[in-house]
């Protein structure tokens, strides 16, 4: 018989680690909160009859976020059979908060007690039976990393609860449990005993969802306010309030009488932030981090993998033995054409940077094992509250480097509607690797000798973030005080070097598959239109159909330095996959295969371009509208036409803008051009985009980012 287990705990517990343990998947594990942005299913790998619901982390059922939502609405309508509930055993108090209220909520749970391995290692212990006396569910300690725990934790899973542990309940004052069977009384009949007191705190709550919910009549809604205002009179507190202390007394009781603690001392992990989170070290450090990154990724051990797969296998091997076999079996000479010309060359174009994506994504999957992803966002925070924004809208602009789509759909941890909003509208300008080829072309095509070219394309995209955020929040429809950022600092930990290869496997096999499909028609598609004018001969490539649609669209970007059909073509490909700037370049000019250190390539784009207009071009295709995908990403999340287009609209609009005041001001300041008419334009563009930035700026209030001590209490840094 099959049965359903919802997988749920807070950000940063393991989870995801415990999800792939069990169930064989492969899911993105990160030592930082933020990674599951949706519910993900797998069967359970020794019993095919159990199906276990990974949801997104949270802290708490009350919905003050989508991914909270999400789990909530799961958890009520969906009713799982079973909860696997995740407790990370170094924060015992912060975890059992949401236990509570997994308890409330009546289903039958099994408690994973996670990274024991660590609570063991801090001296401490946690008396595992006593617990879960207290809990009234099993609780099984287990570490995900290490895989100690599994088996007892599968045993469990695999037991049917008895009734009455699914309907053990934690009491709290009298009062309030008065308080609670009085509300009871007035809910529906419908409702099952294990789940009306959950229902009836929630309606204590004036949580909306559940009243809107239950559909109660106006009676027993005047009857539940009268019951909280009467609460209120006796605490002296706000309903809400009261409950939030009520499950933090249980919660303290509970930890008391269960935690064993060792020998205080200041742990390696708070001696490291004390360097990596300083107010005036931080940010150097974090740049000094992400220039290595690019250094190793593209300008050293990344080129030369590049260079091999270039220069070697798609430069002799590959088009010599498909040629060599196209030729025995009397293969016409057009589709030989297409194949070496069209397929071979473009795919061969991008395949060549998957060393460097790999290099790139092991480097970032070491920084995120670490815990050191985690660090930066409240490094970024002190900055971008400055701005109206905070530290959470890093989290998924960070994702964004890896791929736009998840980044997107990763703005759903944030609570406030305005910064989700210019979350999503700003997350894709982070170069994602869909954007390294052109990045890696443009240094090392004009470039070559600066290394600093394709770190600033990282630093360019976070600009426009920031002074995004500072502009956007400054607007009537998303103005606003910026949202609260509390997150929790995981402990540092060596990385697990099979995950980071796992996952920057991945990243290159997500490439590559992209190279054999959307990249894979779009070759065919341009190499047809660029050999064939629109009578369908074979005629070339200036005078064929793509020509005459790229001369359309050169003029609009001539102002940019690029008013070259090739170029307009080549940023029109990228709407369906940024990838494709580089293959589109390698058909246009007929060179075979192309890499960012062919010669001929090379020749063929400073014979079109100069080195400014180059940039230029790097800096549209970085911010301007995404890949069709991540668009769809946007559309999702927006949840209107309108904002999508307002998003698009507005992406596209800013890379031209900031394109356009580079190439004019470059070409008055690095090649002593005289001002013209498009010079005054460029810096009145320039003035109004700081009028844009500097109106007067709403009043934020201050917020505080929590920093989680690996010995289970926790201290708040105030983030300025």
């Amino acid at each position: 018989m099959k049965k359903e287990i919802a997988l749920i705990g807070n950000p940063n517990s393991g989870k995801t680690s415990l999800f792939n343990q069990l169930t064989g998947s492969n899911q993105r594990v990160g030592n930082w909160p933020g990674v599951t942005v949706e519910k993900k299913s797998g069967w359970l790998k020794q019993d095919k009859e159990i199906l276990l619901q990974d949801l997104p982390g949270i802290y708490s059922l009350s919905p003050y976020s989508p991914d909270e939502t999400v789990a909530r609405h799961y958890l009520l309508q969906d009713q799982p059979d079973m909860i696997l509930n995740v407790l990370d055993a170094t924060n015992l108090e912060r975890n059992l908060y949401l236990t509570l209220q997994l308890v409330e909520l009546g289903l039958p749970m099994v408690i994973a007690l996670n990274m024991n391995d660590q609570l063991v290692a801090a001296g401490k212990s946690i008396q595992i039976d006593h617990l879960s006396h207290l809990l009234g569910h099993p609780v099984v300690a287990i570490s995900a990393l290490k895989k100690t725990g599994l088996t007892q934790l599968v045993k469990a899973l695999r037991q049917p609860l008895s009734a009455q542990s699914s309907l053990f309940f934690p009491e709290y004052d009298p009062q309030l449990e008065a308080a609670v069977v009085q509300v009871q009384e007035v809910l529906p009949d419908s409702l099952s005993e294990r789940h009306k007191r959950f229902y009836a705190l929630r309606c204590l709550e004036g949580d909306a969802l559940v009243m809107d919910q239950l559909d109660l009549p106006e009676e027993a809604v005047t009857i539940i306010q009268e019951i909280a205002s009467i609460l209120e009179k006796i605490y002296q507190d706000e309903i809400d309030a009261i409950l939030i202390n009520q499950r933090y007394q249980a919660i303290e009781r509970m930890a008391t009488a269960v935690q064993s603690q060792g020998e205080t001392i200041v742990a390696l992990s708070d001696r490291i932030d004390r360097v990596v989170t300083n107010r005036w070290l931080g940010l150097p450090i974090f740049a000094l981090v992400m220039w290595l990154v690019y250094f190793f990724s593209i300008q050293t051990i990344g080129t030369m993998g590049t260079d091999w797969v270039n220069d070697i296998l798609f430069g002799e091997l590959v088009p010599n033995w498909v040629q060599a076999g196209l030729t025995t079996w009397g293969i016409e000479e057009w589709l030989q054409a297409l194949v070496l010309d069209g397929i071979v060359a473009g795919c061969g174009a991008i395949l060549g940077f998957v060393p460097q994506i790999f290099v790139l994504f092991f480097c970032l999957g070491l920084l995120e094992d670490i815990g050191y992803m985690s660090r930066v966002a409240f490094v970024m925070d002190r900055l971008f509250r400055r701005f109206g924004l905070s530290g959470k809208s890093f989290i998924p602009m960070l994702i964004s480097t890896g791929c736009g789509v998840p980044g997107v759909m990763a703005s759903r941890t944030i609570e406030n509607e305005a910064d989700r909003k210019i979350t999503i509208m700003t997350a894709t300008f982070m170069p994602c690797s869909a954007k390294l080829p052109i990045i890696s072309l443009v240094a090392g095509a004009f470039f070559p000798n600066n290394p600093w070219i394709a770190p600033s394309a990282y630093f360019l995209g976070m600009g426009a973030i920031i002074l995004s955020g500072i502009g956007l929040k400054k607007t009537k429809q998303l103005s606003g005080q910026a949202s609260p950022f509390i997150m929790e600092l995981p402990n540092y930990h060596l990385p697990v070097l099979l995950n980071t290869v796992r996952y920057a496997s991945s990243k290159a096999w997500s490439f590559i598959k992209r190279a054999g499909s959307i990249i894979f028609v779009t070759n065919l598609f341009i190499w047809f239109t660029s050999s064939y004018n629109w009578s369908l001969e074979s005629v070339e490539t200036e005078a064929s159909i793509l020509a005459s649609l790229g001369n359309l669209l050169a003029p609009l970007f001539s102002p940019l330095g690029f008013g070259n059909w090739r170029a307009s073509i080549a940023a029109l490909t990228g709407l369906l996959a940024k990838e494709t700037v580089i293959s589109t370049f390698g058909v246009l000019y007929r060179l075979g295969e192309t890499s960012e250190s062919n010669p001929d390539l090379w020749t063929n784009l400073q014979a079109d371009y100069t080195a400014l207009s180059a940039y230029s071009f790097l800096v549209f295709n970085l911010l301007c509208a995404p890949c069709f995908a991540a668009i769809g990403a946007i559309h999702r999340e927006m949840g209107q036409a309108k904002w999508t287009w307002i998003a698009i609209s507005y992406q596209t609009g800013l890379a031209y803008l900031i394109s356009f005041v580079i190439f004019q001001f470059g070409q008055v300041l690095l090649y002593q051009e005289p001002l013209r008419l498009s010079s005054y334009l460029a810096l009145a563009i320039l003035a109004l985009l700081l009028f844009f930035l500097f109106r007067r700026p709403q009043e934020q209030i201050p917020h505080l980012t929590v920093h989680s001590m690996p010995k289970g209490d926790a201290s708040c840094r105030h983030s300025s």
